[in-house]
């Protein structure tokens, strides 16, 4: 009974339940529009958050619904799938340059209207201003970009943006070109039809709004698979131009952010003609009056003097508010594009600071214009100061030489631009002809770049030579090396190089030049004699210098580790070769004949010593004995050869810490040339002990030690430093009367003896004791005095 008792309640409730449906009527297609599938009491709400959303782009929900139904499918053409992929994947590296794509077609939209109303002032009627200007919706995530250029109509948008590659640009050039129209100063960047599609690179849809003189606004849409086109429904709101709306991705919703939108503006397009202005907010400081609880007056005081008391008590106070307002984002101009007549050296400062974010002024500049095969203009600058971490050839160029096309920043990582020795320079080069491949980032013939390079490299080596005295002293001291490398590096400008070259001198304290050296140089002197070390003090003491300097002959002496490879790189300056004092061939004097016969004696004379020394003390060292002409108060000096290193280079290469003397074995032991002075004592001594005594262990211990003394007077390094202090040792013993033979005496040490501590305690008190004595005895004269 329980159980159909229940039954019957459950049928009673079902059937209630259908009765109440039936008597709800259905809801009509006009209510279910904007609801949503779970039936939520908010649908009313969030329709209405809908229409906002749609509102902010300008169309409600009725137009936007007119717009779906009226709008034009069409697909892509060449190819778009593989063509968007290739566009959107690989001929842009970085996100941020779409940007600039789109602020320079709006540049070149405005250039076109401009070029028009030269002729027709009623172009410009329907909207006098022009200018582009940039809004970030960033609860939407879209960035709308206005320009109030040219426009497009239907066709045009069909035309250029429906086709891959259809550049209107370009097209709009050759018609100038067929009406005889003056291009020659267009400002036209765009002519390759690709930049816009770099707006897929960061947004999923994009939307384009335009507006033509003739024709009326219409709407252009896509998602990189096809495009829609439709009469915009609002009617005529931009009055004329274009305005690019993008519905950014997720991981492109930076460029919302004001910061991102403004860095990204001020590095690429900061120089584009027209003003570009950016929807931004700032904060500032207003004076408010201060909210205070109202008191009830006295009854008896008198209205109008109450409201003169509270007309005087009234304070305010500072608050901040945040107001949004349009920034220009270009106020700079283009120093580069101007007269350089027409530039003050402050501007040139200002704008150096502005554009390296130095605090210093620069070292040096130079502003030029450049014709030929390929027309740029360029501003070059030197720093006042290497950077800390400046290490020549180190830094390739990168971000210091700036290339722009027509005021819009392409690329400052094009190393071939500037050689690596001059990598210090800094500038701008700006080109109104340089052809692009399909992207701003490619240029399509390097070689146009070379001749941009060659001529950039005349200007900045031209203005490193114009820098006066003491300026160019610090400016050598700062990247002297650069210059040193680049005379290694840059065989077509080596000549202008050494021109540039400062070098020590044994004529005084200065550094000078090769100029200088040529004029002090003797009436008949046929080198530039140069000597190498590791500082000026050891180079002046060096012996190869010796015979030059009682001479009255002038010495180069270099002292940076690359000086000594630098010089046999040039070789020769002005018709003067450079010779290496420190290596074999070395001519001192005019009269060359004489000088050879009266060397031949005196080889003739030392011919037993160098005979003897050569085959028989030194013949596992040396390449030969001979007497040397370059000495004057040394005794002897060890020689490379022509082809050799010398003390100073095999210095340097033992110190290389990546290279393996392994590689370089055959070079450090190469054999020297010995060479002897035939006017010294010792040698003189030497040679008399030779012609009595002939070839005795003791001679031939002295010639090994003289040997081994013009190792290190001349720069290089003993191998055997042993043998070398045992032959030294042994000449010791025979000055001081000490028998060779005689062994080393050591103390007698029993170890089986116990040692007796209460003597070692007596032995010590005793010491103490003798001491203390001693001190007593040398303070009695202090106390007498």
């Amino acid at each position: 009974m329980s159980r159909f008792c229940f039954l019957l309640a459950v049928c009673l409730l079902v059937g209630a339940g259908l009765c109440r449906a039936e008597e709800t009527p259905a809801p009509t297609a006009e209510e279910r529009l904007g609801k949503s599938h779970q039936g939520s009491a908010t649908d009313d709400e969030v329709v209405a958050r809908e229409e906002e959303q749609i509102q902010l782009d300008g169309l409600n929900v009725s137009q936007m619904k007119e717009l779906r139904d009226s709008s034009e499918k069409h697909a892509f053409e060449a190819e778009v799938s593989r063509m968007m992929k290739l566009i959107i994947n690989s001929l842009y590296r970085n996100k941020e340059i779409f940007l600039r794509e789109l602020i320079s077609n709006s540049s070149d939209a405005l250039d076109k209207i401009r070029f028009l109303s030269l002729t027709d002032k009623s172009q410009l009627e329907s909207q006098p201003e022009t200018s582009i200007r940039i809004k970030a919706d960033k609860e939407n995530h879209v960035l709308h970009i206005t320009d109030t250029g040219i426009g497009m109509t239907k066709k045009d948008l069909i035309n250029n943006l429906g086709t891959i590659a259809k550049s209107g640009t370009s097209e709009f050039v050759a018609k100038m070109g067929e009406a005889n129209v003056d291009t020659t100063t267009s400002d036209l960047i765009g002519q390759f039809g690709v930049g816009f599609y770099s707006a897929f690179l960061v947004a999923d849809t994009v939307v384009v709004t335009s507006k033509h003189n003739d024709d009326e606004q219409h709407i252009w849409e896509s998602n990189a698979g096809e495009f829609s086109i439709s009469r915009d429904p609002r009617g005529n709101t931009l009055g004329r131009g274009t305005c690019v709306s993008l519905y950014l991705k997720e991981e492109a919703y930076d460029y919302v952010e004001q910061d991102t939108l403004k860095k990204v503006i001020g590095k690429y397009s900061q120089f584009i003609n027209f003003p570009i202005y950016l929807w931004a907010s700032k904060t500032i400081e207003v004076e408010e009056p201060v909210v205070e609880d109202e008191e009830a007056a006295p009854a008896d005081s008198d209205e109008e003097g109450g409201v003169e008391e509270s007309k005087e008590e009234e304070k305010t106070e500072k608050v901040e508010k945040t107001v949004w307002d349009w920034e220009r984002m270009n106020a700079s101009k283009p120093l580069w594009t101007r007269n350089p007549r027409d530039v003050s050296e402050d501007e040139y400062v200002e704008f150096y600071k502005s554009f390296t974010k130095e605090s210093n002024a620069p070292g040096a500049h130079m502003h030029f214009v450049a014709e030929g095969e390929v027309s740029f203009r360029s501003v070059l600058f030197i720093p006042k100061d290497a950077p800390r971490d400046y290490e020549p050839g180190k830094n390739n160029g990168t971000n210091n030489i700036k290339l722009f096309v027509r005021r819009v920043f392409i690329t400052d990582e094009i190393t071939d631009l500037m050689p690596k020795y001059l990598d210090f320079i800094r500038g701008v080069v700006d080109s109104d002809d340089l052809p692009l491949n399909v992207s701003r980032e490619n240029l399509q013939q390097h070689k146009l770049l070379k001749v941009i390079r060659k001529k950039l490299v005349r200007k900045a080596l031209d203005m490193i030579k114009r820098i006066p005295g003491a300026d160019y002293m610090h400016f050598f001291q700062q990247f002297g090396m650069s210059l040193k490398l680049g005379v290694v590096d840059d065989h077509s400008n080596r000549t202008r190089l050494a021109k540039l070259l400062r070098f020590h001198s044994s004529n005084g304290s200065e550094m000078i030049s090769l100029n200088e050296y040529l004029e002090r140089m003797h009436e008949k002197q046929e080198h530039i004699y140069f000597m190498a070390a590791a500082s000026v003090d050891e180079a002046k003491k060096s012996p190869f210098v010796e015979q030059l300097l009682k001479k009255n002959y002038e010495i180069l002496y270099l002292v940076d580790p690359i000086d000594e490879y630098v010089l046999q790189q040039v070789a020769e300056y002005e018709g003067k070769k450079f010779q290496n004092v420190a290596k074999d061939g070395l001519v001192i004097g005019s009269n060359a004949d004489k000088a050879k016969q009266r060397h031949e004696a005196l080889a003739t004379k030392f011919k037993p010593l160098t005979s003897f020394m050569e085959k028989t003390a030194l013949k596992d060292v040396v390449e030969k004995v001979v007497v040397s002409q370059r000495l004057s108060n040394s005794p002897c000096a060890l020689v490379a050869n022509q082809w050799g290193w010398s003390g100073n280079m095999d210095r340097i290469m033992r110190a290389q810490g990546t290279r393996r003397q392994s590689q370089d074995s055959h070079m450090f032991e190469q054999k020297k040339i010995f060479e002897i002075n035939p006017y010294h004592p010792l040698i003189k001594s030497l040679l008399d002990t030779v012609e009595a005594d002939g070839t005795s262990d003791r001679i031939r211990d002295q010639s090994v030690v003289l040997y081994e003394t013009a190792i290190l007077r001349s720069g290089y390094t003993v191998s055997d430093t042993v043998a070398f202090a045992s032959r030294i040792e042994r000449m010791l013993r025979v000055s001081a009367g000490v028998d060779e033979s005689a062994v080393v005496e050591e103390p007698e040490v029993d170890d089986g003896e116990e040692i007796d501590e209460e003597e070692v305690e007596e032995e010590a008190e005793g010491t103490e004791e003798v001491a203390a004595e001693e001190e007593e005895e040398a303070a009695e004269p202090r106390e007498e005095l």
